[in-house]
């Protein structure tokens, strides 16, 4: 994914009055001013930057958001940082979901990016709205206009008392020259940024009127279902449809690139149909397997072993690696290994396509609008501005919802049909026909000195690269994928050598919560914990004796190890571990305590994180990704497994694809360090910290080392 970087204060920056006498205010990020090409004439909203402000005269303070909203609660956080500086009241704030348009700048949702790239946009956006409204208040009064203030959706004349309220000065705020730079808010200065607000989209929710994808209703609607082949690559090689179109309510089945379309009247008789397609054996439907139907997991993880061996290509080296574990006077190595998994979100993929000669509308639970943009035009040779994108509400996305393969099927059915298909994938089409998270294969090794320093740390990683294997143009030789988490080491070490081997193979890779560290960071965690032992120190105080006194990672520690009460026993019969990692611009640490049971199996009562994401936005949003990261990396350590047989992918459904249950969730708490630096994300970093954290406190409970997932139980004998 391309990140858009963040403009500078002297962006463009444009106002106009709609002909309900709103008055808007776009901001724009990229400098590319060619995006800008939506003229007041055929668009009343003028055109479409990143973001928008709208104020209306009734008081109402509209902003589209352009990020998607997926519970991680976007539609709050984003209004909240331009109504800081707008001066207005949260109660008069609302939200509408932007249409995908090139002219908004990056859309993604992705790569923990929305605060991070939006921070500084939204905050001049709001400022520079809140200088015209002042502007044009001073006007109108006739005023020094240092003499006025805004405040609550107003204007104030400090030393007469008057006020205009935002919606008396928007015509007159509409003809002013646009403030080269707008004087933002100092952060003592906040009301509404740093505080817990109600979050904007609750009341739809909790009426039942939130329209995810799979809510969507249209006149006409038709429901599809896409029977996939069952290997990875294979491809329809016959079709008689009689036996699907005998089912009740079932209109059409054809063939499309990725398989084989039922098209019903509803969802029931669309299931009905793709079952007698496979109920009734090869004279229905069969398959070209391909070249990978003999595919299993065991040719995949000797195939990683063995590229393991090949020379690598060296990403970060810092002096004499091999020197320096000829000399060690205690030599450490390890082999890790962690597995494919599937994203499972709670709400499968889905998408609702209309297809008309020379345009299609898609509303499709998405990440990325502009890329389902482009695929959907590219697979219907359109030009990409004759395709409409709406972005739902999204029942869970952790990555797999940047790739939309769905959208494309969709579309692809409803041109065939000429009607507005809805397209359904159940569970087993989800897990089965997921872009998994690669898997991986680590060879490390370190060097501690007769004073138990440490003198080299040498990584090796073995992997799929998610870039290479979906665009060959993104990847990068000289900075791959798979090593984020690995190339930042961030302990001191006077040899480093981190290298890579990449590995692709048949297995659909794509981007997963925390994408490569959650694998990396695992590795670096667990094998310092094996250090620390090695060398007889606490595994707290070895990592902080690692780390650079100018480490954000420094007081993330502290905190959780102030927090937990480290260095103090636990409870009996508990054991306790501790991780930390940085990603994504923040840095977080997490104490786990853990029991076992009777045959081994891991119970995790407690999970302490602490973080430093930079300025805070809206603290209870932060806690609540940070338990859902908990909950998301428990799955993956304690059960998340992708494994193949005879090309086809085994899991299917919870049931042997298992989640963490309510009953098993942890208690989670989550502490957040003040902080000034640079702003930085928290979908993903509360994910890397737990698998390690979890593994070594099960050391801590029983001397044995976790180099493995999923844990599944332990072995106790």
């Amino acid at each position: 994914m391309k990140i858009i970087p963040d403009p500078g204060r002297r962006e463009f920056i444009k106002i106009a009055i709609t002909a309900t006498g709103g008055l808007i205010l776009g901001f724009y990020i990229p400098t590319d001013s060619s995006r800008l090409q939506a003229p007041a004439e055929t668009n009343p909203h003028l055109f479409k930057p990143n973001a928008w402000l709208r104020l209306d005269p009734d008081g109402t303070t509209t902003v589209i958001v352009s990020r998607s909203e997926m519970g991680q609660g976007v539609r709050t956080a984003l209004p909240m940082i331009v109504a800081e500086e707008l001066e207005v009241n949260w109660s008069s704030v609302r939200i509408e979901p932007a249409i995908a348009a090139q002219y908004y700048g990056n859309m993604t949702t992705g790569g923990s990016t929305s605060i991070r790239e939006s921070w500084e946009p939204l905050r001049q956006a709001g400022a520079t709205a809140r200088e015209l409204l002042i502007s044009a208040a001073a006007i109108i009064w006739a005023v020094d206009r240092s003499s006025c203030r805004a405040k609550q959706g107003q204007v104030l004349h400090l030393p007469t008392g008057r006020q205009l309220p935002y919606g008396e000065l928007l015509a007159t705020a509409a003809e002013l020259p646009i403030p080269t730079e707008a004087p933002l808010k100092q952060s003592e200065d906040f009301t509404i940024l740093g505080r817990s607000l109600a979050r904007l989209d609750s009341p739809e929710k909790v009426s039942g009127t939130a329209r995810f994808g799979f809510d969507l209703a249209l006149p006409g609607l038709q429901v599809a279902m896409v029977e996939h082949c069952p290997v990875l690559g294979g491809k329809v090689a016959g079709l008689d449809p009689s036996a699907a179109l005998a089912v009740a309510g079932v209109r059409q089945v054809f063939e499309i690139e990725n398989g084989v379309a039922i098209v019903a009247d509803s969802p029931w008789a669309a299931l009905e149909g793709r079952r007698a397609l496979r109920n009734s054996g090869k004279s229905a439907i069969s398959w070209d397997e391909g070249e990978h139907a003999a595919l299993d997991s065991e040719s995949l993880r000797e195939m990683l072993e063995l590229k393991s061996r090949e020379e690598g290509t060296t990403i970060r080296r810092e002096g004499d690696i091999g020197k320096a574990l000829t000399a060690a006077t205690r030599r450490l190595e390890a082999i890790y290994e962690l597995p494919f998994l599937a994203h499972a979100p709670m709400e499968p993929m889905n998408c609702t396509a209309v297809v008309r000669p020379g345009a299609a509308e898609i509303w499709a639970p998405t990440q990325s609008p502009q890329w389902a943009q482009a695929t959907v035009a590219a697979a219907l040779e359109l030009p990409r501005d004759q395709v409409k994108v709406h972005t739902t509400l999204i029942g869970g996305g952790f990555g797999r919802r940047l790739l939309n393969d769905y959208a494309v099927e969709a579309a692809e059915i409803s041109r065939h049909t000429g009607t507005p298909i809805k397209l359904l994938w159940t569970r087993e089409d989800d897990i089965r026909h997921d872009w998994y998270r690669p898997a991986s294969y680590h060879r490390v090794a370190a060097a501690l000195d007769a004073n138990n320093q440490l003198t080299g740390w040498k990584h090796r990683v073995t992997a799929p690269s998610i870039s290479q294997s979906l665009n060959p143009r993104w990847f990068d030789p000289d900075n791959p994928d798979i090593v984020d988490g690995a190339r930042q080491f961030p302990y001191r070490t006077p040899n480093l050598l981190v290298d890579c081997v990449i590995a692709n193979s048949a297995v659909p890779v794509g981007w997963w919560r925390s994408v490569y560290n959650s694998q990396n960071a695992f590795v670096n965690e667990c094998f310092m914990d094996e250090l620390a032992v090695a060398a007889g120190s606490d595994p707290y105080q070895f990592r902080l004796q690692l780390l650079p006194t100018d480490s954000r990672l420094r007081g993330v520690l502290e905190l959780v190890a102030d927090h937990t009460h480290w260095g103090q026993a636990a409870v009996e019969g508990r054991f306790r571990g501790i991780a930390c990692h940085a990603c994504f611009g923040s840095y977080l640490a997490t104490v786990t305590e853990i029991s076992l049971g009777r045959n081994g199996e891991v119970r995790v009562h407690k999970v302490t994180s602490a973080l430093d994401c930079g300025p805070i936005v809206h603290p209870d949003l932060i806690t609540a990704q940070v338990e859902g990261a908990v909950a998301f990396a428990l799955t993956a350590t304690l059960w998340g497994e992708i494994t193949l047989e005879k090309g086809r992918i085994r899991e299917s459904n919870f049931s042997d694809y298992r989640l963490l249950t309510m009953a098993e969730m942890p208690e989670v708490e989550v502490h957040i360090l003040p902080s000034s630096a640079e702003q930085g994300g928290i979908g993903e970093p509360g994910v890397p910290p737990v698998a390690p954290a979890v593994c070594n406190a099960i050391f801590a409970a029983t001397g044995k080392r976790i180099r493995k997932l999923p844990v599944r139980q332990v072995k106790l004998d």
